[in-house]
């Protein structure tokens, strides 16, 4: 076995561009210093309110965040993406860190995650990208396609009568003696039915733009909330289309009604009724509607497929909120890789 060479990490990490290692062409087009600002915000105090400036010196935010991007990017615990920081080389590369260097521990990426999700700061992370990529000409166009995506969680195996009490906000008796117990139990999420299959845990809302298939807009909710009760929450008025798509879902007078109110058009499928069926030209419609409204699903697809799922390991609505929106972050950053992509290769 030969020694380590002066050019030999190097020729390794030319191995990888000739493999086109996907995070690199993250690195290269996202602006990270544009998230410092909010990212040290939400993480250290301000010069006055620290006591002492001794002890360990904090890591740098942009290292800290893209660590923390990794764990959505691929749907790694903490424990697992501290492994594979030091395992890969690609992820090594993605940090800026060197072979030398010390590597984030788990217990630190939960951290640094947690005190994101208790300031509320994915929301406004989400929304700086959201700016960058309007100034870089990717604005909302096209008219906007709205959908939900049940998140799971794991299953909470409570007895009827805890779960009775849980919905009624109330704390099942007993679990006050217990606290190691009662931090395990996610009292946020809820149970829900789709295709007939019970589901548990979270939903995604989300508003893409039909031109990019970007995520404009999103909303966090448990899983009880029907798709229909967040629409005026992620609708989006920057869009230059009127045009607003959705499943039956989401059919009903009142948001008939508040969609004009706004001047938009609904293109929302069509539904029948016990006794009046859809007729044929309804169900054409309501084809060529899908045609659109499909898009929305590639997202989805997106994240449960080649982002490792969208199983959500935290406890609590809070904790909910920062991953699935993270997740939405970094779907939005592969997004713009393939635009520009695209772009290069003069596609429409």
């Amino acid at each position: 076995m030969g020694q380590i060479g002066f050019y030999d990490i190097a020729d390794r990490y030319a191995g990888l561009d000739a493999k086109n290692d996907p995070l690199v062409k993250i690195n290269s087009i996202v602006p990270w210093e544009d998230f410092r600002v909010r990212l040290e915000a939400a993480w250290r105090k301000p010069p006055e309110e620290r006591k002492s400036n001794a002890g360990c010196k904090p890591w740098d935010a942009v290292v800290m965040f893209k660590a923390i991007l990794l764990c959505a990017l691929y749907n790694l615990s903490d424990d697992q993406v501290e492994y594979q920081i030091r395992d890969r080389l690609s992820f090594v590369r993605f940090l800026d860190l060197g072979l030398e260097d010390k590597v984030p521990d788990a217990k630190t990426v939960w951290l640094y995650r947690e005190q994101l999700a208790q300031a509320g700061a994915i929301e406004g992370l989400f929304e700086d990208f959201d700016g960058y990529l309007e100034k870089q000409g990717y604005l909302a166009m096209g008219g906007q396609i709205i959908d939900a995506s049940i998140v799971a969680v794991p299953k909470q195996r409570n007895s009827r009568d805890e779960n009775v009490k849980i919905k009624e906000g109330g704390t099942p008796d007993g679990w006050e003696n217990e606290p190691a117990k009662r931090c395990q139990k996610d009292t946020d999420a809820r149970w829900t039915k789709k295709h007939g299959k019970s589901h548990y845990g979270y939903k995604n809302h989300v508003n893409i733009d039909r031109r990019h298939k970007l995520v404009r807009r999103y909303k966090v909710t448990d899983a009880a909330v029907h798709d229909s009760q967040v629409v005026e929450d992620i609708l989006d008025a920057n869009n230059t289309a009127s045009s607003v798509w959705a499943d039956s879902a989401y059919r009903s007078a009142e948001i008939e009604a508040k969609l004009a109110q706004q001047g938009l058009n609904s293109r929302i499928h069509r539904k029948g009724h016990r006794g009046k069926p859809l007729s044929e030209r309804e169900k054409r419609g309501n084809k060529t509607r899908s045609k659109v409204r499909a898009r929305v699903e590639h997202v989805f697809g997106a994240q449960s497929n080649d982002m490792g799922g969208t199983l959500v390991r935290s406890i609590g609505l809070a904790r909910a909120k920062a991953r699935i929106g993270l997740k939405n972050l970094t779907y939005n950053m592969r997004r713009l890789v393939q635009l520009e992509r695209l772009a290069m290769a003069g596609s429409p």
